[in-house]
């Protein structure tokens, strides 16, 4: 017995380390995820989100003030400035070109063109000294390494929901995923209760048959689907999709709420017909409540699945931007928006804000109800 009980004491332990490795093997980089959607643009690009809190080195390029600014110093053309603006910092090295933009420590003398000069302090006042008058329409360029305190900003957010619209991206989101959650979970219902306490000729063929659709590949149906939705007059919109996630998730929410529905106590159901309840009153009054765990374990994946969704919302939906969904604004975001990563970071957390939610809220009935839908049967 002594060996046994220390046999599962190590699987505990095996189990709570896989447990404890798999949650954060989720939850960094969602939080790195999140502390990056509030970053600045210019810090994301160059520095992790683990160094969000920390000052970090970054390589800044400006211009000089207009050569219209220069002043002569007996016979020496001035332009002068400050790198900051009318901000403080500290410079810690400063170049004249691209190919050396830190070759100079602050009050050296950097060498430009046609025998100018360059100074740039610590404090980031410069000064540009020419033999002749400063030519052209724009200013020289200057190079410049500084120390950046951490910055956090709500631009990204702001320009994320109205500059990209994804704001209507997201509500045409939930105009998909809502019905489209709620409208399988009716129907599977009223047919999981048939399936589990009424007979009728042919209930072991239908239950076979839901048990055979959870392995058909959803890619089968799409082309007859949209060809049918197409010749009757609702392709390419919201009742469309609406029905293709009720089909498409039928047989799984089938299969979870006839095994859990036909696990209940007999002697429940029998009690309420010898009262005299008709299956009607049967299912609304004492199955629907008693199967709420399994109701919102597939309310979770229904949710999730048309949340995250790209490619059914793409042939039963489209492109238009009007009715385009998350998935597709982050990919076209994506595309055209590859490099910056402040965008991407506060677009894809604004998308999975409300799955989290979800999730969170009805995770205490997950494991009870895929348990209960998976183990029991009648």
């Amino acid at each position: 017995m002594d060996s046994i009980a220390g046999t599962r004491s190590q699987l505990v332990w095996v189990v709570n380390i896989s447990v404890i490795f798999l949650v954060v093997l989720w939850i960094v980089p969602t939080g790195g995820l999140l502390v990056s959607s509030f970053r600045d643009r210019d810090q994301i690009a160059v520095s992790g989100w683990w160094t969000s809190m920390l000052s970090s080195e970054a390589n800044v390029r400006i211009r000089s003030e207009a050569p219209d600014t220069q002043v002569d110093e007996n016979g020496i053309y001035v332009i002068s400035g400050n790198v900051f603006g009318d901000e403080s910092g500290e410079v810690i090295a400063f170049g004249t070109s691209s190919r050396a933009p830190t070759a100079y420590l602050p009050g050296e003398h950097g060498e430009m063109s046609k025998g100018r000069t360059m100074v740039v302090e610590a404090n980031g006042d410069y000064r540009i000294e020419s033999p002749e008058p400063h030519s052209g329409s724009r200013g020289s360029r200057i190079f410049f390494r500084t120390i950046e305190p951490p910055r956090f900003t709500l631009e990204n957010y702001e320009k994320v929901i109205f500059a990209e619209r994804l704001g209507q991206s997201f509500l045409n989101t939930f105009a998909v995923t809502i019905p489209a959650t709620v409208i399988p979970i009716l129907v599977a219902a009223f047919a999981a209760y048939a399936l589990a306490w009424m007979e009728f000729p042919g209930r072991a063929i239908l239950i076979a048959a839901v048990v055979g659709l959870l392995v058909v590949p959803l890619q089968l149906a799409f082309i007859p689907l949209l060809k049918l939705h197409n010749s009757i007059g609702i392709g390419k919109e919201y009742l469309g999709i609406w029905l293709a996630h009720t089909g498409f998730g039928l047989p799984l929410a089938i299969y979870l709420l006839r095994n859990y529905i036909a696990g209940l106590p007999r002697e429940i159901i029998e009690s309420a017909r010898v009262d005299g309840a008709t299956d009607f009153d049967i299912f609304r009054r004492i199955v629907l409540p008693l199967s709420f765990p399994a109701l919102a374990s597939f309310a979770i994946f229904q949710f999730l699945w048309v949340w995250n969704d790209l490619l059914v919302a793409t042939v039963f939906l489209g492109n238009n931007e009007q009715q385009l969904v998350m998935t597709g604004r982050l990919r076209e975001l994506l595309g055209s928006r590859g490099g910056d990563w402040e965008i991407l970071a506060a677009s894809a957390f604004v998308s999975i804000a409300v799955p989290l939610v979800v999730f969170f809220s009805l995770q205490r009935f997950l494991v009870r109800g895929l348990l209960s839908g998976s183990v029991k049967g009648g």
